[in-house]
């Protein structure tokens, strides 16, 4: 029996393309829908890019398209300059065999399948957060239902690493801070894997390279999606790799135990110059803090395990996990 159910939130792009192929090849993950939404592309971009993912890489997984843009916003621009213009790195797309369309709507798939297996659930998000607000604005009780939440985004300053779009913002959580407010202030348990850990996370041009030869079909297609990816972060970042985001976000869910976490209350700003920061109340914290203080905890990675974070996705890309 598997350890993991999960419902695979997401906008691919490139790292949600690597967390994909990352969680359909780890034994310990029963993958039991991709629910798409808008962000790094448009919505019909990172919807066929899930069916394409699917076909490829978890034949038989449902896909379900969700939200085309934020609860009180506009939709962002398409990062074609981080992600390519098709959003998987400008790599070739044979659609033949793209995973079929289920008729619902992205947040009621999320509902359905909650409820179909109480307390088993894991909704693993790496993009916006739209869809699970939706869910839980449809239907509240299935916070109490789901297993946990581990959300890639957000971003809250250790070691000075604060956002990735703005000076106070990482980009899923900007992308609709007033979802994401929402979802961290549910009543379900949540973890925050964020550019705290991401950032220092780093695959190498010769970790990629290393995948390219030893991971067979997966490992050539890893390389080849991040070809564009990886030119961005030379140039942005003057790095000769990419960091890790999506991920390890599928890392924490698997081994929590290579990250270091603080609890406490999360809110996101919604407005004014800061919008989408992630500010936590720590529980050691004695002082009141009305606006945290009626709301759950939430884990917060603020440390990682790195070379065990890149071993634990480069044995399950090569096959070698039992090694």
């Amino acid at each position: 029996m598997s350890k993991h159910k999960v419902i695979y939130d997401t906008d691919p792009g490139v790292d949600d393309a690597m967390a994909l192929v990352f969680q359909a090849l780890h034994p310990d993950i029963e993958l039991l829908g991709l629910t798409s939404v808008f962000g790094n592309a448009t919505i019909e971009t990172t919807t066929r890019n899930a069916r394409f993912l699917a076909g490829r890489f978890a034949a038989g997984v449902p896909v379900a398209q969700g939200a085309a843009a934020p609860l009180k916003r506009g939709a962002p621009e398409p990062l074609a300059w981080i992600h390519g213009d098709n959003g998987l790195g400008n790599i070739a797309l044979d659609t033949t065999d793209d995973a079929p369309l289920d008729a619902r709507p992205a947040h009621r798939f999320i509902i359905d399948t909650v409820r179909a297996h109480p307390g088993d659930v894991t909704l693993l998000a790496v993009g916006p957060l739209t869809n699970l607000a939706l869910a839980l604005a449809d239907d509240p009780r299935i916070a109490a239902l789901v297993k946990q939440v581990v959300i890639m985004g957000g971003a809250f300053g250790t070691d000075g690493v604060l956002g990735n779009v703005t000076p106070a913002a990482e980009a899923n959580i900007l992308a609709d801070p007033d979802a994401a407010d929402i979802v961290l202030g549910a009543a379900w348990p949540v973890a925050i894997v964020g550019l705290d850990v991401t950032q220092p996370t780093i695959m190498s041009h010769e970790y990629l390279a290393s995948l390219r030869e030893r991971g067979g079909a997966a490992g050539q297609f890893v390389w080849e999606v991040s070809r564009h990816y990886e030119a961005f972060h030379e140039q942005s970042a003057q790095l000769a790799g990419i960091y890790v985001h999506d991920s390890s976000a599928v890392a924490y869910m698997l081994a929590p135990h290579l990250y270091t976490t603080r609890s406490g209350p999360v809110r996101v700003l919604t407005d004014g110059i800061a919008v989408g920061q992630t500010i936590q109340k720590p529980a050691s914290m004695p002082v009141p803090a009305p606006a945290w203080d009626s709301r759950p905890d939430c884990k917060a990675c603020i440390g990682v395990d790195v070379p065990g974070m890149l071993a634990l996705y480069e044995r399950t890309i090569c096959g070698t996990l039992s090694t």
